[in-house]
C-alpha cells in the first residue's frame, strides 16, 4: 500500500477539502434528529403550556432550522461527491498512465517473458480498485467516524452510560472482520492472478483467431477459456461466502446491540433520566452509525482487493527501466557500425545465443546474415537496434560505445522491417506517418512506389486516406509487408534493417523489392543490414556472414562463399534445386 501514498500526497488539498465537506455533510445531517428531539421535548410534550402563537412560532422556527441544516448537508454532499470523483478519476488516470509509461520503458526482454494483455489487465484492475477504495473510505468510513464522534458528544451531554453501550461491540466487529478478511486477501490474490492469466489467454486467442478458426479449434479454445472462467467463478463464490459470513456476524452483533440500546434507553426514559425526545434522537442516530457498520465487510473486501492490485502494480513499477547512460553522448548520423567480440544469452537459457561476433560496416555498405533457423540471426538484429544488450563484448556506433548512447535517439535513425508485418488500424497515410509525422504526401507516394505497392494504390479509391483492415479495404500478407517496407523508407534512415522482409512476398514481388533494396544500397547513403533465408535476396550484399549455432562460420561475398563449398554453398544448392523442381 506504500506505493499509493505518493499519489495521494499530490492531491492532499482536495482530499482535505473532501474530508471537511464530508464532516459538514454528516454533522448537519445529524442535526436533523437533534432538532426533532427538541420539537418533541420542548413543544410536543408541553403543548398545554403554550399559546397557539407561541407553539406555532417555536415549532416553525425549529422546522425552518431543520430545513436549513438539511439544505446545507445536501450542498456539502454535492461538493463532496464532486471532489471525491475528481480525486479518484485523476489519481486512477495518473496511476494508469504511469504504469503504461513505465511498462513501455522496460527492457524488451520483460515483454518476452509474459503474455500479451497481462500488464494491461493489472493496470486496469488497480485503477478500478483504487477508485473504489478511496470512494469507500471518504464517503462511508470517514462519514461513519464523524457520526460516531457526534453521537459520543451527544451521549455524554444526555447520559454518559449510553456512550459505552453504543460502541461496546465495535471492537468485536473489527476483530472478527479482520480475521475473516485475511482469508479473503489470500483468495483475492489467486483471483487476480487467474484473471490476469485469463486476460492474456483471451488476448492471444483473439490475436491468433485466423489460426484458431482455420484449424477448427474454436470449441477447444472456448472450452479452455471456460475452464479458467469456471475456476475464477469458484474462487469468487468462495470469497462471497466469507464476505456473507462477515456480514452475517456483523448484522447479528449490530441487531443485538441495537436491541440492547433500545432496552436501555426505554429504562432511562422510564426512570426519567432522559426525555422522550432524546430517546427518539438516539434511536435515529443508531441508524446513522449501525447502517455504515454493516458495510464494513464490503469495505474490508474492497481494501483487500486494492491491496492485492497495488502489490501487482508495485511489482511492475519496481522493475528496472531500460538502462540509459546518465550523460549520453549525442550521436550524429550513423556512418559506421562495429560488433567487437559480442556474445549474448537469454536470461532463461544456459547456453549462448551468439558467441564472439565481430564485424564492421560503413556508410554505403550492405551486410547480410544467413543461416539455418535458430542460428541467432534475429537475436543479432535485436542487439543491433538495442532491444538486447551484449552479455559480453561491445557494439560501437560511429566509434562510440552503445552503453554511452541514448538508444531512443539512435533508433530515430533506424528503419526496421520485421519478419511479421505490424500495421495499425487506420488509413494508409496514418500507418506511414506513424514513423514520420512531418512527411509530405509526395514523399509517402514515393516510398509506396519504391516498395512495389502498385496494386494497393490502384485499389485505394481515397488514396492515402483509404482505411485498411476492418471497415476498409482488405490487404494481403504481401501488401502488409510492402507497406512496412514503405514505412521504413519514409523515415529516411541511416541504418536500414530488413529481418526476413521478403518472407511473405511472391517471387515476382520479391524481385521488385530486392531491386529496390539494391538501388538504395547503391546510393551509398545508408548502412543496410539484411537477414534472409532466401539467398537470392542477399546476393548483391558486399559481405555475407553465415551463422551456425550462434557463431560466424563463413564470410565473404556471394561468389567467394560459393567457391568455398561450405554451408552457404549447400544452402544455395538446396534452394536452386527446389526452384528447378
Amino acid at each position: 500500500m506504500k506505493i499509493l501514498y505518493p499519489y495521494l500526497k499530490a492531491y492532499y488539498p482536495l482530499i482535505i477539502l473532501s474530508l471537511v465537506l464530508a464532516t459538514i455533510n454528516q454533522s448537519f445531517s445529524m442535526m436533523d434528529p437533534y432538532i426533532l428531539g427538541k420539537v418533541i421535548d420542548n413543544y410536543a410534550l408541553k403543548f398545554s403550556t403554550f399559546t397557539i402563537n407561541e407553539f406555532v412560532k417555536g415549532v416553525g422556527l425549529l422546522l425552518l432550522a431543520s430545513m436549513a441544516v438539511a439544505m446545507i448537508s445536501r450542498i456539502a454532499k454535492n461538493f463532496q461527491d464532486y471532489c471525491v470523483n475528481t480525486i479518484v478519476q485523476r489519481l486512477g488516470a495518473k496511476m494508469y498512465t504511469d504504469g503504461i509509461r513505465h511498462s513501455l520503458e522496460l527492457p524488451y526482454e520483460e515483454f518476452e517473458d509474459q503474455r500479451s494483455g497481462e500488464t494491461l489487465g493489472i493496470l486496469q484492475k488497480v485503477r478500478t480498485d483504487v477508485e473504489k477504495l478511496l470512494s469507500s473510505i471518504i464517503n462511508v468510513l470517514f462519514t461513519m467516524l464523524v457520526g460516531i464522534v457526534f453521537v459520543i458528544i451527544y451521549c455524554i451531554n444526555v447520559n454518559w452510560i449510553v456512550a459505552p453501550v453504543y460502541f461496546s461491540m465495535i471492537p468485536i466487529i473489527a476483530i472478527i472482520s479482520s480475521v475473516l478478511s485475511k482469508k479473503i486477501k489470500k483468495i483475492q490474490k489467486i483471483i487476480v492472478s487467474e484473471t490476469t492469466i485469463l486476460a492474456g489467454s483471451t488476448t492471444e486467442s483473439l490475436r491468433n483467431i485466423e489460426l484458431v478458426k482455420s484449424l477448427g479449434l474454436s470449441q477447444q479454445e472456448i472450452a479452455r477459456l471456460n475452464n479458467n472462467t469456471i475456476k475464477i467463478l469458484g474462487l469468487e463464490l468462495k470469497k462471497v461466502r466469507y464476505i456473507r459470513s462477515i456480514s452475517f456476524i456483523q448484522g447479528t452483533i449490530i441487531n443485538l446491540l441495537r436491541t440492547s440500546i433500545l432496552g436501555l434507553m426505554m429504562y432511562l426514559v422510564f426512570s426519567q433520566q432522559i426525555q422522550p425526545g432524546q430517546f427518539v434522537t438516539l434511536f435515529i442516530y443508531s441508524f446513522f452509525i449501525f447502517g455504515p457498520l454493516q458495510e464494513l465487510g464490503n469495505i474490508i473486501n474492497i481494501y483487500r482487493e486494492a491491496e492485492v492490485s497495488l502489490n501487482n502494480f508495485s511489482k511492475i513499477m519496481n522493475k528496472k527501466s531500460e538502462p540509459q547512460p546518465k550523460h549520453p553522448i549525442q550521436i550524429d548520423r550513423i556512418n559506421s557500425l562495429v560488433f567487437e567480440k559480442v556474445s549474448f544469452k537469454h536470461k532463461s537459457s544456459p547456453t549462448y545465443a551468439l558467441t564472439n561476433i565481430s564485424f564492421k560496416v560503413n556508410l554505403g555498405n550492405t551486410l547480410a546474415f544467413v543461416g539455418p533457423s535458430g542460428s541467432g540471426k534475429t537475436t543479432l538484429v535485436k542487439l543491433l537496434v538495442g532491444l538486447y544488450r551484449p552479455f559480453e563484448g561491445t557494439i560501437y556506433y560511429n566509434q562510440i560505445e552503445g552503453s554511452k548512447i541514448n538508444f531512443d535517439d539512435l533508433r530515430s535513425q533506424i528503419g526496421f522491417v520485421t519478419q511479421d508485418s505490424q500495421l495499425f488500424s487506420g488509413t494508409i497515410g496514418e500507418n506511414l506517418l506513424f514513423v514520420n509525422p512531418l512527411a509530405t504526401e509526395k514523399e509517402c507516394i514515393d516510398v509506396l512506389e519504391k516498395s512495389a505497392c502498385h496494386s494497393l494504390l490502384n485499389r485505394a479509391d481515397k488514396g492515402l486516406d483509404t482505411i485498411i483492415g476492418e471497415g476498409g479495404i482488405k490487404i494481403s500478407g504481401g501488401e502488409k509487408q510492402r507497406l512496412s517496407i514503405a514505412r521504413a523508407l519514409l523515415r529516411k534512415p541511416a541504418l536500414l534493417v530488413f529481418d526476413e522482409a521478403t518472407s511473405s512476398l511472391d517471387s515476382l514481388t520479391e524481385v521488385e523489392i530486392t531491386s529496390t533494396i539494391r538501388t538504395i544500397s547503391d546510393n551509398h547513403q545508408h548502412i543496410t543490414i539484411l537477414i534472409a533465408h532466401r539467398l537470392s535476396t542477399i546476393m548483391h550484399a558486399d559481405t555475407i556472414f553465415v551463422l551456425e549455432q550462434g557463431k560466424i562460420t563463413e564470410s565473404g561475398n556471394h561468389d567467394e562463399l560459393l567457391a568455398s563449398k561450405g554451408l552457404y554453398f549447400a544452402m544455395w544448392r538446396q534452394q536452386i534445386g527446389e526452384r528447378k523442381k
